[in-house]
């Protein structure tokens, strides 16, 4: 039983994670295919773009969720179980078998992930996150810095093996994001509340 419970939390884990709630929720509300209008990307901000706010909302809560869940489902088994389904969860989203692994961008995944193992750095991400925001007005910027500073926040914490997780999480993060960062160096990135 030892033997299989991290591979079970992982295959788990990306299980839950691969779930295409902005895609289902878009599709259900009669709104079309995401992946056909903005980014083409199937998270809460390309959400947003189809101009139902509840929609976008309930696409954010639900991928940050199905990390929270995988983690917290094996949280009674042991920590590092927790860690190995929420970071597959992680990968999961952004990289869904039934989306021909394209999915989302991960943050909304990431912060699910840090609730669900160590849920004091998932206030520490809103955090900076907001302050990050409120400084710049970017939100991908504020998303960046939030990721780039919780394997710190983590090893501050006592919590080494969900930093290392966490680690590897901000690096594909921030692969994720390169046109936002290209766009951030150019100048041309869309700010918080700007209108397209």
């Amino acid at each position: 039983m030892n033997g299989l419970l991290l591979p079970g939390a992982a295959a788990l884990g990306y299980l839950l994670g691969s779930i295409p709630f902005g895609l289902l929720l878009t599709k259900a509300a009669g709104l079309g295919d995401v992946r056909a209008i903005g980014s083409g990307n199937i998270g809460a901000t390309n959400v947003l773009r189809t101009g139902r706010k509840d929609i976008a909302a309930a696409t954010l809560v639900l991928d940050a969720l199905k990390a929270t869940a995988a983690a917290l489902i094996f949280a009674r088994f042991s920590a590092d179980a927790a860690v190995i389904a929420g970071f597959f969860a992680f990968l999961g989203h952004i990289f869904p078998v039934w989306l021909k692994f394209k999915g989302g961008k991960g943050v909304a995944t990431y912060i699910g992930f840090l609730l669900g193992v160590v849920w004091p750095a998932a206030f520490a991400f809103a955090a900076i996150w907001l302050t990050t925001a409120k400084l710049s007005r970017y939100s991908s910027l504020s998303a960046l810095v939030a990721s780039a500073a919780s394997p710190l926040v983590l090893l501050a914490m006592g919590q080494k093996a969900a930093a290392v997780a966490a680690a590897l999480m901000t690096g594909i993060l921030w692969v994720k994001h390169r046109e936002n960062i290209a766009r951030l160096r150019a100048g041309t990135e869309g700010r918080i509340g700007q209108k397209s």
